[in-house]
């Protein structure tokens, strides 16, 4: 008889067990993370952001050709700085950046999301760019450059703060010779 009760209770001791775990979130991450590898940040207590997929859309986002596609991922006052540039602030800074890029690259850019790394300074987006150089006053020349953006996120799961860097030489370099000269 006290093994059957016994029995009987562990299913209701395991959920009081998950309650006790949704209640006190894993400050690396969701216990999902630990089992998948997914990155998730609590957003709101409410509900679980999926940093992950939020970083692939993103990298579609900039091979959209549709530059307020990108913005729509920042915050109002959000702010995207390259290469420790003069920072964009605003959606419509943010969109005349990205148009930039896309103007450069107008037939064939591809934004390949490469990795997600948390760091203790915010989530690192590794991405990389490929495309032919056919824009006004293009080259013609074919680029392979890759980067990351460090970001912060705010309370809506919207970046805050994007700092990109990549190795502006190289993308020089290619925009005039190409990538395998």
């Amino acid at each position: 008889m006290m093994k059957l009760k016994i029995l009987l209770l562990l299913p209701f001791h395991f959920i009081s067990i998950l309650g006790v775990q949704a209640q006190n979130p894993d400050p690396h991450g969701s216990a999902e993370s630990a089992i998948t590898g997914i990155i998730s940040s609590e957003i709101n207590n409410d509900t679980m952001f999926d940093i992950n997929a939020f970083a692939k859309d993103y990298a579609q986002a900039w091979c959209s050709q549709k530059p307020e596609s990108v913005a729509s991922f920042y915050a109002e006052n959000g702010s995207l700085t390259i290469n420790k540039g003069t920072p964009a602030v605003g959606r419509t800074a943010i969109t005349q950046s990205a148009k930039a890029f896309m103007d450069a690259f107008p037939d064939d850019m591809i934004v390949a999301f490469d990795k997600l790394i948390k760091t203790k300074h915010g989530y690192e987006f590794h991405w990389t760019l490929t495309g032919t150089n056919t824009g006004p006053n293009g080259t013609g020349k074919k680029v392979n450059i890759s980067g990351f953006e460090l970001w912060q996120i705010d309370e809506n799961g919207l970046i805050k703060e994007s700092k990109g860097t990549f190795d502006a030489e190289e993308y020089s370099r290619q925009i005039k010779y190409g990538v395998n000269d």
